[in-house]
């Protein structure tokens, strides 16, 4: 007979249910998972730009999973994190590309932060972008330089925050960011096995510790934090920090996730590649 995995993350309690979603074979892995307003699932996957430049590095699936396009293999070099935005479109961090490129839901490209293939215009291999609910966009540039970048919603650059280090506001490998509705912005540290919690404007509040590697973080509409390490584990964490629940959901760790609109949530897998869904239960 099958099993049947059943985790809980406080007081909910949810089915492992994987592989979700299908799509036609090609070279990619996944990287990460976000949903749009509509419920459509989209997947993004890594691919060598010099050996398959073409594949698509977008796939869009209905709630339940099944295929509906693929695109972005033009268009993006290196995936490494997607975002969806409440008017439906969809954000790409094209980490080796420097560069932050707003899509369309149908993968065309409208916007964008950054230069792309020129370092340091103003990101050096960016990792994550976080669109707050008052309109600012954050992103962290974590992988050649130590810093979260704020710009308005209109894309001027209104501030740069952090510095190489251990201590406070300071970072090594930004990896993940999220801004809540409450004026958090919540910042993946990943060297040093912590989270740290910012205002909107940069002033560090807390730091979160208890992760090994964290990696990923979604934030629900309550405020609060679910966040993925190479434990590897899904941690769900209160707005004052308090830890409410832990699971172990995955086999070698999430890359990135996101809830849906029915409270399910899904995992981005890289190793095996693939779509976890923890369903909700009751």
């Amino acid at each position: 007979m099958p099993h049947e995995l059943i985790v809980a993350l406080g007081d909910r309690t949810y089915r492992v249910e994987r592989p979700f979603g299908s799509w036609p074979t090609n070279t990619g892995f996944v990287t990460d998972v976000t949903v749009d307003p509509r419920g459509h699932v989209f997947v993004m996957l890594r691919h060598d730009p010099l050996v398959h430049p073409a594949d698509p590095r977008v796939i869009e699936l209905d709630p339940e999973g099944r295929y509906i396009a693929g695109w972005g293999g033009e268009a993006i070099a290196d995936s490494h994190m997607l975002t969806a935005t409440p008017s439906g479109h969809l954000i790409a961090v094209d980490r080796d590309m420097h560069e932050v490129i707003w899509f369309t839901a149908s993968g065309e490209r409208v916007g964008q932060l950054g230069t792309r293939g020129r370092p340091n215009s103003p990101f050096n291999h960016p990792t994550d972008v976080a669109v707050a609910p008052w309109g600012d966009i954050y992103v962290s540039d974590g992988y050649g330089a130590p810093h979260v970048h704020r710009f308005g919603s209109d894309g001027r650059h209104i501030q740069t925050w952090g510095g190489h280090g251990s201590n406070d506001g300071e970072f090594v490998w930004l990896h993940s960011i999220w801004a809540f509705a409450d004026g958090r912005v919540v910042v993946i540290d990943r060297t040093w096995n912590r989270v740290q919690v910012f205002d909107g404007e940069g002033r560090w509040l807390d730091s979160w510790y208890d992760f090994y590697q964290p990696v990923g973080i979604w934030g629900d509409p309550e405020g609060n934090a679910y966040i993925t390490d190479m434990v590897p584990s899904l941690t769900k964490v209160a707005p004052d920090g308090t830890r409410i629940g832990r699971c172990r959901p995955m086999l070698n760790g999430a890359h990135g996730l996101c809830g849906t609109p029915t409270g399910d949530i899904l995992l981005a897998e890289g190793n095996p590649s693939r779509i976890t869904r923890l369903k909700l239960i009751g």
